[in-house]
């Protein structure tokens, strides 16, 4: 994003933020009225590597922390991501009032207070992204208040140790990666002694506890995965940050988190923020109507995508940089047939670019250990481009569950949204392009010759199920990887990154020859197709269960996230999606729950969209608004924000060469007011919108980028509008 663009939009957002009179936006906060008993009901907290659940116990607080390169495995094996450790903070306040814990989203502060007999005492935590350290902070209105016991354990056999101020844990996993943790303890008043490898505070007016954890891994294949020890970087960041006042650490934090997170506000309508968060969550799953509460899981969404992926480091995996098991579900992994790619969906549609580096980083790494894999299951037809199992590490290990061959083409449509929002043409010539042409690459030396001439994938796959004969019947069976030519949902994709790369060709004004090879192979690539019972079908023979009620709607990829299927361009294709969407119910898994909120937003539904938060809320949103499959996996947070996105404003269609801008293309019933500002659109553009009784009441739209002409849609009226860089238009 170019300097000016980015510095109008921050400016434009931050006043229209400073000028909001709705105490539900400016109250964003998940708050409780007891301590955390669970894992579950614990708050997260994260820097983009380092993380922490955070239970606010009374007694004992308990602080449960990650560092999102501890793993195990390696370039053959899979392993998987692993808990740090576990500080544990005992007080001798046994009996409180007046609890309350809270975090609040537009600090990304964690609180909490309550009031004992004599005392009110106070907490707040946060995880440093400029500091690089988790700072912990007990205060009291009275002197002398703090007495206790800090120790730090450890889940892999480390080596704990106390000194000084500083509580240490060493140690070296199975595969060779050294990590360590410290602690500081900073007391102000009292004395702080170690007794057998554990700091006792006593009669402190107040404490500082600031953590940093990191390890050996080094990004970067070249160097075989390894860097120096953390010892020294380590210590390094604890010593810069126990020079500075917990008034500018705090300073350096806020203001660093609201640089991204406040670029996008969202009201939707008003919201009764005195009632804590578990029990308007159990009214919502009730039926109740809460239209605050879905804004603050909306708002939720980016601040767990800024605290689990910020530039330098890796990915969000499947529980962002969460994790409390040993083994966790599906290894805590990157699986790329739908959830990692989930991840990132809001990061360009809510004002998040630099949150989304990460993800590019970690493809490119896959592209160097698999371009010259000797895995006959993946590897290359004639040796150009990659592809991967559907799950793997950091280091390029996998599961080897599951050969996903379009795994490269959809990741490398994160490259191209990055261009199409930002229109950021060095990065779209230096690296998407490279990217795109070398996936076209692969799926031009696969493409085999279908029906009536037609260009098909010969040995696809339609995750997570397929079509088997089972004693002379034909079934769809829960996890087939039984491998069809002509697969929908391979040729959905193949058809997006084709489609990316001719666009992507042409702006540089690069590779015409090739470009009209491409064409010409898009041109005969098997299309989507209409079934027996109306359904868009998911196999290229016509064996679609009516009664199939999979987790999976891969053959849909065309309606989102891509934008082959729409319902101005293509309606009959459009129709066919709707017959399978309905087939399919909206009882499902979390993430999957939240991809029907954006396919039916995508149709112009809002109200079914809406209907679908419901479900999601109900039977998928835990206590602390995580997510869960089950069990707890991040998607679904992200691809609910994503979803609310594409119920206000769409921008991935175009009409008579014209990129539309559509103004709430699915606006439900129940947001009949509201407001967002920030959302960013394809083409460079930065909108805001102002509905009441269901009708747009205003909108702005900003051009980030460079000279532009535009459609901009609302109902059934089309506006054509041109506007230079910097301009704005104003719907009225």
């Amino acid at each position: 994003m170019k300097l000016l663009g980015f510095l109008l939009s921050l400016l434009a957002s931050s006043l229209v933020w400073a000028a909001s009179a709705d105490s539900g936006q400016r109250d964003l906060k998940l708050w409780y009225a007891q301590p955390a008993t669970e894992w579950l009901e614990a708050l997260p907290v994260g820097n983009g590597s380092l993380g922490a659940m955070l239970f606010g116990g009374v007694g004992e607080e308990r602080v449960q922390f990650n560092e999102q390169t501890l793993w195990l495995g390696n370039e053959t094996e899979m392993g998987s991501y692993q808990p740090f450790g576990d500080l544990f903070i005992a007080w001798k306040h046994e009996q409180a009032t007046e609890y309350r814990r809270e975090l609040d989203l537009n600090e990304a502060l964690h609180r909490v207070s309550y009031r004992t007999k004599d005392a009110l005492y106070t907490r707040e935590a946060f995880s440093s992204h400029p500091a690089q350290v988790l700072v912990y902070r007990f205060t009291a209105d009275k002197r002398g208040g703090y007495s206790g016991t800090l120790r730090l354990t450890d889940r892999h056999g480390a080596t704990i140790s106390a000194e000084g101020r500083t509580l240490r844990s060493v140690g070296k996993l199975e595969n060779g990666l050294d990590y360590e943790a410290q602690v500081w303890v900073l007391n102000e008043g009292g004395e702080l002694a170690v007794v057998n490898g554990t700091f006792v505070v006593t009669k402190a007016d107040a404490v500082t506890v600031l953590l940093a954890a990191g390890t050996s891994f080094a990004n970067d294949p070249q160097r075989k995965w390894r860097g120096e020890p953390p010892h020294r970087r380590v210590a390094d960041r604890l010593e810069i940050a126990a020079r500075k006042p917990f008034a500018l650490l705090r300073e350096e934090h806020v203001a660093d988190y609201r640089s991204l997170f406040s670029r996008v506000a969202l009201e939707l309508g008003k919201s009764d923020a005195s009632v804590p968060t578990d029990q308007r969550l159990k009214a919502r799953q009730g039926g109740g109507a809460d239209a605050g509460l879905e804004a603050l899981l909306f708002q939720y969404g980016r601040y767990l995508l800024i605290s689990s992926s910020r530039p330098g480091g890796l990915p969000a995996n499947l529980q962002g940089i969460w994790n409390n098991d040993l083994k966790p579900a599906w290894y805590s992994g990157y699986t790329a047939n739908i959830n990692v790619q989930m991840n990132y969906w809001p990061a360009e549609l809510t004002g998040l670019s630099e949150c989304h580096e990460p993800l590019f980083k970690w493809v490119q790494n896959m592209a160097v250990m698999y371009r010259n894999t000797q895995d006959p299951r993946v590897k290359s037809a004639k040796g150009r481009g990659w592809s991967s199992y559907s799950t793997t590490n950091p280091f390029g290990g996998s599961s080897r569950w599951g050969v996903h061959r379009p795994q490269s083409a959809w990741l490398m449509q994160h490259f191209w949204f990055r261009y199409e929002f930002t229109q950021d043409r060095e990065f779209l010539q230096r690296v998407a392009y490279p990217g795109l042409k070398e996936a076209v690459e692969f799926w031009e030396d696969r493409l085999v010759e279908g029906p009536g001439g037609t260009l098909v994938t010969p040995d696809g796959w339609s995750p997570e199920h397929g079509p088997v004969l089972e004693k002379g019947v034909l079934v769809i069976k829960e996890g087939d990887r039984t491998p069809h030519p002509g697969v929908s949902y391979d040729q959905q994709i193949v058809w997006d990154l084709f489609s990316n790369f001719l666009e992507a060709s042409e702006i540089l004004g690069v590779d015409p020859e090739y470009r009209a090879k491409v064409a010409s192979m898009r041109n005969r690539l098997l299309a989507p197709k209409i079934g027996r019972w109306g359904q868009l079908q998911e196999w290229m023979q016509d064996v679609d269960d009516p009664n199939d009620k999979h987790r999976h709607t891969s053959h849909l990829f065309a309606l989102h996230p891509w934008r082959q299927i729409d319902p101005i361009n293509t309606p009959l294709l459009a129709e066919a999606a709707r017959v399978t969407l309905n087939a399919r119910g909206d009882i499902s898994t979390g993430w999957s729950k939240a991809w029907k909120i954006n396919f039916w937003a995508r149709l112009h539904d809002g109200n079914r969209s809406h209907k679908l938060v419901g479900e999601l809320f109900k039977g998928s949103i835990l206590k602390n608004l995580f997510d869960t499959h089950p069990p707890f996996q991040m998607d679904g947070n992200w691809g609910y924000t994503s979803g609310v996105c594409e119920m206000l404003l769409q921008s991935h269609t175009r009409q008579e060469g014209k990129r539309v801008l559509h103004l709430l293309p699915a606006l439900p019933d129940a947001w009949s007011e509201g407001r967002i500002t920030g959302l960013r659109a394809r083409g460079g553009f930065e909108v805001d919108l102002s509905w009441e009784k269901g009708r747009l009441t205003s909108a702005t739209v900003r051009n980030l980028a460079g000279p532009a002409t535009v459609l901009v849609r609302h109902g059934t009226e089309t506006r054509l509008i041109h506007l230079e860089k910097a301009q704005s238009y104003q719907w009225k």
